[in-house]
């Protein structure tokens, strides 16, 4: 039993660093860089352990994005929790763009927006095989908490806190995209001259206090 264990403990060693490698190289040379060659001298092995411990480039990328969702998560959750949801709302957007500017390039692929050697990861599971929700799900989560504490504390109009979160998400991630692909260079300030705005403007037409929404986003700053 215990050589198993240690052969368990091997290959979920492996996959780990091949995951890292490409996070790495990710964040330092983007997407072209991230094949199996490369990224098997990077961790001083064989080629064929991508193949051995993956089955293949497109699983290895499904859990480059998952470790980046999962890192998203943990930037969302280290966000306190307080007494109004709205500054909450706030917190979360910021904490979200920041997570995205770590490593732009990871954000791209955890959405999308690129295929490192033409490779698309496999599809995103909903959950992790035991009833929890998977890393995606597990970082949308909490807008949909954050949304739920708004409508019952009445700080916006009652209505479908996933459907609330889903507005917010699209609001983040489509400010976001634009900007990690330079399209706000014109705009120095764009975080506080579109993001700020088009936050305010969604939280007040979800029944948000003008008053207090403005003076929210006022405190709390996107940084």
């Amino acid at each position: 039993m215990g050589k198993g264990v240690a052969t368990t403990d091997q290959a979920a060693d492996m996959r780990a660093r091949l995951v890292e490698a490409a996070i790495e190289l990710l964040d330092a040379e983007g997407p072209a860089a991230v094949q199996a060659r490369r990224l098997a001298r990077e961790i001083g092995a064989s080629t064929m352990a991508v193949y051995h411990y993956f089955g293949g480039m497109p699983a290895l990328l499904r859990a480059v994005c998952d470790e980046g969702f999962r890192r998203l998560e943990a930037h969302l959750a280290a966000v306190a929790i307080t007494e109004d949801p709205i500054t909450d709302i706030v917190r979360l957007g910021a904490a979200y763009r920041r997570a995205a500017r770590e490593n732009p390039h990871l954000y791209d692929m955890m959405f999308g927006l690129a295929a490192p050697g033409g490779h698309r990861p496999e599809p995103a599971p909903h959950d992790d095989g035991g009833g929890r929700p998977g890393p995606g799900d597990a970082a949308y989560g909490h807008l949909v908490a954050a949304a739920h504490r708004a409508v019952q504390a009445g700080s916006i109009r009652p209505a479908e806190p996933a459907l609330i979160a889903a507005q917010l998400w699209s609001m983040l991630h489509g400010f976001v995209a634009l900007e990690l692909a330079g399209h706000f260079r014109q705009l120095p300030e764009a975080a506080d001259q579109v993001l700020a705005p088009l936050g305010t403007n969604l939280l007040i037409g979800l029944g948000g206090e003008p008053d207090h929404v403005l003076a929210t986003a006022a405190q709390a700053p996107i940084e």
